[in-house]
């Protein structure tokens, strides 16, 4: 070991803040897979020197001293290490002289609900580090398999097809929760159609919000993701001409998920506006039966009306004759079903009685069609 390394590995020794879960896996073309748990930072002294290539996971927050023990011995920009300890970073790509410097975001589901946790990945030449803001689990796993099981040529190639592979697993995870946002939409839009004879509750409008802000966080999530990738394909200097062909299938992968989140976010915009129409629909149900009530009985109204009048006969043989005639009550009763029946009549000849009942036939009748 050189002087210059023992005097790093008694540097990094010396730091007093408890680290993180670290592991780190060596390998390389003629190489296997070794795993190692770490406990203190100096062991990467001499992984670092006799491997091909040396993957870092650290696993939860790390504190100034041992992301600074880091920068010293892979030589990191003191400008990328603030932006792993600040973890509210939108996804980016840096280029610095000896390393590149990226920023993706993570996603899971707990309880139904959206949260998001920022990876910081450092690709050298030889060497990845992926700092992850929450410890716990992550949706990596799948790269440490293929790694385990030798699948494809990942330990054939370099540390930068390992970085794609660990932003495809990031872009990957998105489409579980993009096909979870897909079966709530699906639901509301089940329960919006179900009952037509009742309004559509409240809570379906909320549990759509709810979903829109599921979708608006994933896309502010994955939508600089789509410049990150398309730079590093681009890059011809430090990309292997491989990985650079993975990686533009990997912003494919981006823009298939931009587009399902458009088609989600049109879908709720959908729900709410078939809320509001079967919300305007069910009061325009509502004020034309009383339309049809109050049409019916203001003609009665008038009639009861004329005849609460108190004009004393007697006084006049024109003050309601009808009231000393021995078929007046039942004359009065007469007249107003007969006018009670012709409203009915005339209302039914409109088609304001039978309108409702064609259109639930018409809508059953597609309902039919559809299932044939």
């Amino acid at each position: 070991m050189s002087n210059t390394s023992k005097q790093l590995l008694e540097m990094l020794r010396a730091t007093t803040t408890t680290p993180p879960r670290m592991r780190a896996y060596t390998y390389g073309p003629e190489q296997e897979l070794q795993e190692h748990v770490l406990t203190e930072v100096g062991q990467l002294v001499d992984l670092k020197d006799r491997s091909a290539v040396i993957w870092v996971n650290i696993d939860g927050p790390c504190g100034n001293e041992i992301l600074a023990a880091f920068g010293a011995m892979f030589k990191l920009h003191p400008l990328a290490l603030e932006d792993v300890a600040n973890t509210d970073q939108r996804a980016k790509v840096e280029e610095y002289p000896n390393h590149y410097f990226v920023v993706s975001r993570m996603v899971s589901l707990k309880d139904h609900k959206l949260e998001t946790e920022q990876l910081s990945v450092f690709l050298g030449k030889n060497f990845l580090l992926t700092f992850q803001e929450k410890p716990g689990g992550d949706c990596l796993d799948p790269v440490r398999e293929r790694l385990r099981r030798s699948q494809g040529r990942i330990r054939e190639l370099g540390a930068d097809h390992l970085a794609y592979a660990i932003m495809d697993a990031v872009i990957d995870g998105y489409f579980p929760i993009l096909e979870d946002i897909e079966e709530e939409l699906e639901e509301l839009e089940e329960k919006l159609d179900g009952n037509d004879k009742q309004p559509p509750s409240p809570r379906l409008v909320r549990k759509a919000h709810a979903v829109r802000r599921k979708i608006q966080k994933l896309r502010h999530a994955v939508m600089p993701s789509r410049e990150v990738v398309h730079k590093l394909s681009m890059n011809t200097r430090s990309i292997q001409e491989e990985t650079r062909l993975h990686l533009r299938d990997c912003y494919d992968h981006v823009l298939r998920i931009l587009e399902m989140l458009e088609t989600h976010r049109d879908t709720c915009l959908g729900i709410r506006e078939l809320y509001q129409t079967r919300v305007g629909n069910h009061l325009n149900e509502v004020m034309k039966i009383l339309a049809i009530i109050t049409t019916i009985f203001t003609p009665l109204t008038f009639i009861a009306g004329i005849y609460g009048m108190n004009f004393n006969p007697d006084k006049s043989p024109l003050n309601m004759p009808e009231l000393n005639w021995f078929y007046g009550y039942p004359f009065a009763l007469a007249v107003m079903g007969a006018v009670f029946l012709g409203m009915l009549f005339y209302l039914y000849r409109r088609g304001w009685l039978t309108r409702a009942a064609t259109r639930d036939e018409e809508d059953d009748e597609d309902k039919r069609r559809r299932q044939k």
